[in-house]
């Protein structure tokens, strides 16, 4: 592992052990040239999934990029950490393992948009803002309505 303070190639594990939620490996190190201490996170990656966007652009599956959108939308919501990485690593692992090498963006937001409506219907209401691309205050409204129909709950982790 390259060292991110003097980028030597060789590096030492002086602690590894599972995270709290037992996705991923967390590993301190110490660089053998500068003896600098850094962290890093292992995870399994089951397959290589290419995302193919709208135009046909494709690009690998970014699991940073997800956390990034869900993190936004539950923003100032009182959504607990914990909560946002099991919503985004049971996106990765349905991702993962639907046996494609391919999905389209389209399929990861609407996994986005059925787990942020079990988490924060505020939160999933951003994301669909952004997501549906509402041009007019009408578009947020009836969206809005049909939530609140729909019986979406407003209480952060319930």
């Amino acid at each position: 592992m390259r060292c991110p303070f003097c980028a030597h190639d060789d590096s030492q594990v002086k602690d590894s052990r599972p995270t709290e939620d037992n996705a991923s490996i967390r590993r301190r190190r110490q660089c053998s040239s500068c003896g600098a201490r850094f962290t890093t996170f292992e995870r399994v990656q089951l397959r290589e999934v290419t995302v193919v966007k709208s135009g046909d652009r494709r690009q690998p599956f970014n699991r940073g990029k997800l956390e990034q959108s869900v993190i936004l939308a539950c923003r100032k919501r009182g959504v607990d950490q914990d909560r946002i990485d099991q919503l985004v690593s049971g996106i990765q692992r349905q991702v993962e393992t639907a046996g494609d090498s391919e999905v389209a963006s389209s399929r990861i937001g609407e996994l986005v948009m059925d787990g942020l409506r079990q988490i924060d219907s505020v939160a999933y209401i951003r994301f669909a803002s952004v997501y549906r691309d509402f041009n007019e205050a009408r578009d947020f409204e009836e969206f809005a309505s049909s939530v609140q129909e729909a019986g979406g709950s407003d209480a952060p982790g319930s």
